[in-house]
Parts: structure tokens; sequence; C-alpha cells
């Protein structure tokens, strides 16, 4: 009988010893399982993150710009004076100029933040930007029509700053 009882207690040894690798092997694979999820979440957070800033500081150099670009045509319905009108003009040039550096810097930074359509309606609101900006230099130059050509050219820049907006929105739903 002693020897069955030496039997029994190596094998219930034996199989405490294995149920203890197995469960530490279980928590361990658990405790990865659940570090690379926590770890694909902050990641996902810190995307959103900088997506959220990425977009928003686009949006507000592009507000400041097109702020500029309603003062251009506030100048034509508050000064009669051509003389007048056209100095007012070239100063919001000088302004624009300024403003546009803040906003190309926002647009490179969602290219780089992403997601692809996100930065191409960005690249959308900067050539949009540069077509008014051209179109408002030809004002400056008195060239016939392009008044009306800045006219047409800050509408294009607000649809397609309206459409960067409606993509990041919906990019930021996405992540």
């Amino acid at each position: 009988m002693t020897d069955s009882t030496v039997w029994v207690a190596v094998l219930t040894g034996a199989t405490a010893v294995l149920a203890s690798w197995v469960t530490t092997r279980g928590n361990v694979r658990a405790a990865r399982v659940q570090a690379d999820a926590s770890a694909r979440n902050q990641h996902r957070d810190r995307v959103r993150d900088a997506r959220r800033a990425a977009f928003l500081d686009l949006m507000e150099q592009a507000h400041l710009t097109g702020e500029l670009y309603w003062r251009v045509g506030d100048a034509y319905v508050q000064l009669d004076d051509p003389e007048a009108r056209l100095a007012r003009v070239q100063e919001l040039r000088g302004e624009l100029r300024s403003a546009f550096d803040p906003l190309l810097r926002g647009v490179r930074v969602v290219l780089l933040e992403g997601p692809a359509p996100a930065a191409e309606a960005a690249g959308d609101v900067q050539r949009a930007a540069a077509e008014a900006n051209r179109a408002l230099w030809r004002v400056t130059c008195g060239d016939p029509g392009a008044h009306e050509r800045f006219d047409a050219a800050h509408e294009a820049f607000r649809r397609r700053l309206e459409r960067f907006v409606v993509v990041a929105r919906d990019a930021m739903g996405a992540t």
C-alpha cells in the first residue's frame, strides 16, 4: 500500500505542476492579447487626435483666408473710389500672402496624417486658394473681368472647403 501511496502522491504532484504550467501559459497569453489590444487602442486614439488637430488647424487657416476673401468683396461694395478700392485690395493681397503659408502648412500636415480622401480634399482647398490668389492678382493688374473671375474662384474655394469639412468629419467617424 505504501507503494501505491507514493505513486498517487507523485501523480497528484505531477498533475498539479502540469495544471500550474498550463494556467501560467494561459495567463501569459491572455495578458499578451490584452496588452496588444491596449496598444492598438492607444495607437488608434493617437492617430485620431493627430488627425483631429490637423483637420482643425487647416479649417482655422482656411477660415482666416476665406475671411480675407470676403473683405475683398466688401471693398467692392463699400469703396466707390477705384484708387481707394485698389489700395484696399492690394493691402488684402499682402495679408493673404501672409495667410497662405500657414494654410499650406496645414494642408501638408493633413497630407501627412491622412487618410487619403481628407488629404485629397485638403489639396483641393490649397489649389482653390492659390487660384483665388492668382485671380486677385489679376484684379490688381486691372484685367477686364478679373473681379468676376475672383468671385468665381472665391466660390470654388468655399465649396472645396465645405467638401473638406465633410470628408474630415467622415474620416473622424471612421477612426
